[in-house]
């Protein structure tokens, strides 16, 4: 048996992944990838960078994709909260459109793989927080492309509540220009 628990989001390729932690009067200890339980999982990517960001409470990064050069992404957090999210843009997906959410956290040290086909953002809901990722192809300058958070269509739940409501999210003017999903 591997040391990660898989489970299903309900939209086909996106996955929580749940690694086994071993704590003792030390601290902990955990793998965050290794290629052939990630592929007993079935995430046979290659992962070819890894990103770090750091962020305050009430920062909204996203939603982003890359248009010709699609990024799969292997998503955590290693200090404070995160509300992370995945949009599905595969046109011929049964779930295009929907989305799923999840509570990333040092504490739960969840992991959320998102595949190539999807827009990805996440809302900071503690004091500030660091995220952590890797991704199945570089960055491409110029190839991304965006969706506007608050997109009707789409109708994210974002536990706006946990910042003190919409007036406190903070955005990059890239971000605050986005359309909706097409």
């Amino acid at each position: 048996m591997g040391k990660f628990e898989k489970e299903e989001t309900g939209i086909e390729g996106l996955i929580v992944i749940k690694p086994t932690v071993f704590i003792d009067d030390r601290g902990f200890f955990m793998e965050t990838y290794q290629k052939k339980d990630f592929f007993e999982l079935g995430i046979t990517d290659e992962f070819v960078q890894d990103n770090h960001s750091k962020s305050s409470k009430g920062v909204l990064r996203g939603l982003h994709f890359q248009k010709e050069y699609p990024q799969g992404k292997l998503v955590r957090v290693i200090k404070g909260e995160v509300y992370d999210v995945a949009v599905d843009l595969r046109k011929n997906s049964p779930t295009y459109g929907k989305y799923y959410g999840v509570l990333l956290s040092e504490e739960n040290k969840l992991q959320f793989f998102i595949p190539k086909g999807f827009a990805h953002g996440f809302l900071v809901t503690s004091e500030e927080a660091e995220f952590v990722y890797k991704c199945t192809d570089f960055y491409h300058a110029g190839d991304e492309g965006g969706i506007i958070w608050n997109d009707k269509n789409i109708n994210i739940e974002w536990p706006l509540e946990k910042i003190g409501g919409e007036s406190f999210i903070i955005q990059s003017d890239k971000d605050k220009k986005w359309g909706g999903i097409v």
